[in-house]
Order: C-alpha cells, then structure tokens, then sequence
C-alpha cells in the first residue's frame, strides 16, 4: 500500500473529538480520556498485513469474521490504538493499547482516513469514473492524455495505480478508503495535480469513496451485471446515482449511449453535460439529445479513428487506442471530463492531440494483442459481462479475415446470473468457442464453467464449442484449431498475473502460456 513519506501527525484525542460523543464514542483501555492526549498517529489501515508503525487499527464486522480478532497482531506490529464497535471492543479488549469504541465504524472509516492523511484540506482535482463497462479504459486514457498535455497525474483503476509515470499493479476495483486516501496524500506529495479514479459500485454503496468529492464525475452506461450485490437493475442503478449528488461531485458528464444515462441525469443536482455514441446508443432518439456526438470513422485495433463533435462547433478528430465504437465512447468521455473540470482548454486539448498524433497510452488487457510473428492473432480482454463480450468480439471480428474462436471464462464467488448470457454472447459472436476457468475463487470450477455452457449451447457456433479445463490445456486445444489471418479472443484473464483459487492467489502468465502453445505448434 502507497502511502505518504510524510503523513500529518494527528493525537487519539483529536479523532476522539472528531467521531464526537454524540456518537456514542467510548474510550476503553485507558485510565481516563485525558491518556488519549499523548498517543501520536500517523496512519490508519484495516489490514494488518499493511499496518506499519504509529497506525491506528480499525477493526470492522465481515463476512467471515469480525477484523478485532486481528488486533493483538496489529499491535504487535506496531499499532497504537484500535477504532472498533462494541462486539469487537470486548474481542480486542487485553490488546494494551487505547480503544475507540464507535456504533458503525465502516461509515466512519472514509472521515477518519481522510482526515488522518491530510485530505479534509486541499486536493488534487479529481476525476471519478463510474458504470458497467468502460470505466478502466476511460481512467487510462484520461491518465495518458494528462500526461500529453504536461500535467502531473495520478490514476487509479481495476488493473493498475499511476503516479506521474509510475505504475502500480492495482487489488480491488476502487481501494479501501484507507488505502485510497493514503494513495492520494502520496500523490500530492509527488506534486499531482489531477487523479483520474475508477469507481466501483461497491465502492460507492459500501462507503469507500464516503468523503471524496469529484471535480467532475462520470457515467459510462449501465449493463447487466453485479445481481449477487443488488437485488435488481433498478437497486443496481441506484446504487450509482449516488455519486451523482453535490455532497459527492462538483459537475458530471453523463452517457447517454444506455437509458440508465437519462435517469443520472434527471437525478443529479450537479450542471451535468451529456455525450452519446450514435453507432451503439440503444435509444438513439435519447442520443440525439446530447450535448457532444462521439463517432468512429475508421476502426482498427487499438488505433481507431475517433470524431469529437460540441458545443459552439466544436470538432476533432483524431486516433485513440482503442478497438470499436464502445471504446472510443471511453475515450470521448474521457476528452470531455478533463475539459469541464478546466484541466486544459479545448484549444489546448486539440493542439496536443494534433502534435502527438492522438492519444498515447496502453490499456492493460483491453484487445491487448500478445503474439508476435507469424500464426493466429492472440488477444487477452477483461470483459466480464454478456455486453463488454459481445461489443469487443464484433470489433476483433471486423479486424479477422479468417476464423474467430472466442475462449472464456468467469469470476467464481461474484453474480452467477449473468453467465448464461456471457456464454451465448461469446457463442453467437464466434466461429469456435471455448469454455475454459478463470478464476474459481471459492466456487467449484465445474460449477462455473457448467453456467456458461448452459448460455453457450443455445447457438453453438459452427466450428464447435468445447469445455475444457484447465486453461493451460484450453489455449492448446485453441490454438490447434486455428491457423494464419485467424484469432483467438481470450476473455477473462485480461491485465492479471493470478488465479485466485480457495483465497490463494496463485502466480498465472497466460501471455506467455498463448506464446507456448504457438511456439509449440510450430509457428
């Protein structure tokens, strides 16, 4: 975890203060309030495994186990007070060390962090990302085109951290609030003056992002997905519409290429400015109503052409790296956020992407092509519902002239209803289809794979569909099936270097594993 070299330092009786008594705080494991004065804290963290010296540790109800269980650990590695509720109060209590006794400490923890790592005071502008699909890809191309234009910038996303050129492989979607804020410190003291962050809404819904203020928020569109967090579509939107509030975002700009893009819009008390992409806008009469028209005129992988069409004639056109018209929808919501939070003119925007030639960045596992020479073009994609399958097969089909076979897998222990679709979307979007794992998690594989086929097997496509496991076996039976101008389009390992399987993470190359199986095959 990326923290500050130089965190404020704040007293136990300052944060104390701060939850406030009418809160029901207690001080437990201290002679009186006054012992509080003397405890010096400089960072605060729910992991143990991340917990360094000086640390207040927040112990929290979860799914497994209650985090107090963990506090004589914490404290042997240095923590100096504990912030929990009444149940993990007694589970702490011979831990030796102050304990803040608070009724919800999980809707406090964002304040707390944000306070202790000095971000109640001044930010750095901020560009928040949320929606189904498409949110990794607009944060990556924000980042790389703040860079262009000789701003220093941060970004945080599903696949990766940026810190004004460095990179960090990334763990959830949207961090902890503790680690985000502590990610966040350490990039001012880097001199960052705009970060681009990737919202999940599990972030928003579960108080991660409770206390952070976007500049100016985004919305991609609304897809099927998340149904084991949310009971329904309309829960699921909901649970999105809160960034979209004063208390939580400054300005939006709002897509409106899905109909969720109309309800963001009428529920946001923000200005909000719209965007659509015409070529995949499912309502196109809602689409017609933007504010600035995102088009591809000319398509091809990852260095498409886009137009960019506003207000008070504004237009450019440039290449984005990116395949299809889904992306380069990412991409001109992208453009647009940076130039309603005045980051850069329009006039500066098109000079630079006219110097540069668009543009210049790298999408982790988006169409990422990992094969060289010659044979069939390999592909890693992350895309993980029914939709991100469907839109980025029909972009690879448009650039194969021989055979597609599409090889797939899912997420264990995430929404199960949305398998069947995936795998009829990969079925009828291909020639060949492979049903192979990804990662298990805590589910049996079989099960897995089983909730895919079932989807798959509705419109097999011409050239067979098989279930096979493990993938290491899938990519060589894949790769035996196809020849020269053709593809295989992996969907599921994406950017990652892992298959989780049981809570272990397990080390996983599944570029180098395609480059095996070519090599061996003899091309």
């Amino acid at each position: 975890m990326l923290r500050p070299e130089h965190p404020p330092r704040r007293r136990l009786a300052d944060l104390v203060a701060r939850l406030g008594t009418s809160s029901g705080v207690q001080l437990h494991g201290v002679a009186h309030p006054g012992d509080a004065d003397d405890v010096v804290l400089t960072g605060i963290t729910l992991a143990t495994g991340d917990l360094r010296p000086g640390d207040v540790f927040v112990g929290i109800r979860g799914v497994r186990e209650h985090g107090a269980r963990f506090a004589a650990d914490a404290v042997a590695r240095g923590a100096v007070a504990i912030v929990t509720d009444e149940a993990g109060a007694a589970i702490a209590a011979d831990a030796g060390v102050p304990i803040v006794v608070v009724d919800d400490p999980r809707a406090r923890l964002a304040d707390l962090a944000a306070w202790v790592y000095g971000n109640d005071e001044a930010m750095p502008v901020l560009l928040g990302v949320t929606g189904t699909n498409g949110k990794t890809s607009t944060v990556h191309l924000q980042d790389a085109l703040l860079q262009q234009l000789g701003i220093p910038s941060g970004m945080s996303s599903s696949a990766r951290r940026h810190i004004d050129g460095d990179v960090i492989m990334a763990r959830l979607t949207t961090p902890e609030s503790t680690e985000l804020h502590a990610l966040i410190a350490h990039m001012k003291e880097r001199g960052v003056r705009a970060v681009a962050l990737e919202v999940s809404v599990q972030a928003i819904v579960r108080h991660r992002v409770d206390g952070v203020v976007y500049d100016v928020a985004g919305f991609t569109n609304l897809q099927y997905d998340h149904m084991d967090d949310f009971a329904d579509m309309d829960e699921y939107l909901a649970g999105k519409l809160q960034m979209f509030r004063s208390d939580r975002a400054r300005r939006a700009v709002v897509s409106l290429d899905t109909p969720a893009g109309r309800a963001v819009v009428d529920h946001a008390d923000i200005p909000v400015v719209t965007i659509a992409t015409p070529q995949i806008a499912v309502d196109p009469d809602l689409a017609a109503t933007a504010q600035w028209t995102v088009h591809m005129p000319e398509e091809a992988i990852n260095a498409s052409r886009m137009a960019l069409s506003g207000p008070d004639g504004r237009y450019l056109e440039t290449t984005v790296p990116v395949t299809g018209p889904h992306m380069v929808a990412n991409a001109g919501l992208a453009i647009v956020m940076i130039l309603e939070a005045g980051l850069a003119t329009w006039d500066e925007i098109v000079a630079v992407l006219e110097r540069d030639g668009g543009i210049r960045g790298v999408l982790p596992g988006r169409t990422e092509i990992v094969t060289t020479g010659r044979g069939p073009t390999v592909y890693l994609d992350f895309a993980h519902t029914p939709d991100g399958f469907e839109m980025t097969a029909q972009a690879v089909r448009r650039q194969t002239p021989g055979t597609l076979l599409i090889m797939f897998g899912a997420d264990g222990s995430r929404d199960t209803t949305k398998r069947p679709a995936m795998g009829l979307a990969a079925a009828r979007n291909s020639d060949i289809a492979i049903v192979t794992d990804h990662h298990p998690r805590w589910e049996d594989a079989a099960v897995i794979r089983d909730g895919l086929y079932s989807g798959a097997v509705q419109a097999p496509p011409p050239g067979g569909l098989y279930n096979i496991t493990p993938p290491e076996d899938a990519i060589v039976k894949a790769v035996s099936l196809v020849g020269e101008g053709d593809a295989i389009l992996w969907f599921g390992p994406g950017h990652q270097d892992h298959r989780e399987i049981r809570g272990v993470r397990h080390p996983y190359n599944p570029r180098q594993l395609a480059l095996d199986a070519l090599h061996d095959a003899g091309w």
